[in-house]
């Protein structure tokens, strides 16, 4: 029964009695030795290294929790983070809509790395993810799109805005389609102005293919950062360094 199992993931007690597997045979595949308890209803195989990619397969997969790795994370998986300082405790961003709950089991776990669960209703929970294959196994991610999104929404109190705009200078195939209808689906004022004022300095070649109309900007002034400089194209106070 076990051969569906992905190495380098979590089982969970729930979906391996959906394979047939009781708790009490459970119970004695630990006593042989074939599992070991990785957390409260969740083993793993002795022999495997699990990451938090391995648990985050079984939420996706075996609990079926709208839950996907984004921002930072999604785009250093994605190899678009060369800016940022990358360092192997680098928090790990999760995101979801508020009525998600990480399972008990995942949040007593020591990944190695601080995992930061992030409920927003930022954006519409399936549109702009993609597929991230690891060695044995995928899980789902923010495609780059969504990702730099997320990431502004985060800034400036968990991810810094220069650094952001350095992804967006990056940013060079964005899709004008998917990336539109991010912008007409996003709920934050902030970020869309912020995403737009970093695409407009960057000079980005899709940025002619948004049709900045459908998109809400809000109305009024928005201060992103204390003792910023102003920008009245976007009605926004950004850090020094952005407004040259």
């Amino acid at each position: 029964m076990l051969e569906a199992h992905k190495p380098g993931t979590v089982l969970l007690a729930k979906w391996l009695e959906t394979l047939g597997i009781s708790r009490e045979l459970q119970k004695s595949y630990k006593k042989s030795g074939w599992l070991e308890t990785l957390g409260p209803g969740a083993y793993k195989r002795p022999t495997d290294e699990v990451t938090w990619q391995g648990g985050l397969y079984a939420i996706q997969q075996q609990a079926a929790l709208p839950l996907h790795a984004g921002a930072l994370t999604a785009l250093s998986l994605q190899g678009q983070s060369h800016y940022f300082r990358i360092s192997g405790d680098e928090d790990v961003f999760l995101f979801s809509a508020h009525k998600t709950t990480l399972p008990r089991w995942f949040n007593v776990h020591a990944w190695g790395q601080n995992v930061q669960h992030i409920k927003t209703s930022l954006l519409p929970e399936n549109l702009g993810l993609t597929q991230h294959d690891e060695k044995n196994f995928s899980i789902i991610i923010s495609a780059p799109e969504r990702a730099i999104l997320e990431c502004l929404y985060l800034a400036p109190d968990k991810l810094d805005l220069v650094e952001c705009y350095h992804v967006v200078e990056g940013l060079s195939n964005v899709r004008p389609k998917l990336m539109q209808a991010l912008l007409e689906k996003c709920s934050s004022v902030k970020v869309k102005r912020l995403f737009l004022f970093m695409a407009s300095k960057v000079q980005h070649q899709w940025l002619a293919f948004l049709d900045l109309k459908k998109i809400d900007l809000g109305k009024g002034d928005r201060s992103i950062v204390k003792g910023g400089v102003y920008n009245a194209k976007f009605r926004i106070s950004v850090p020094k360094e952005l407004a040259q």
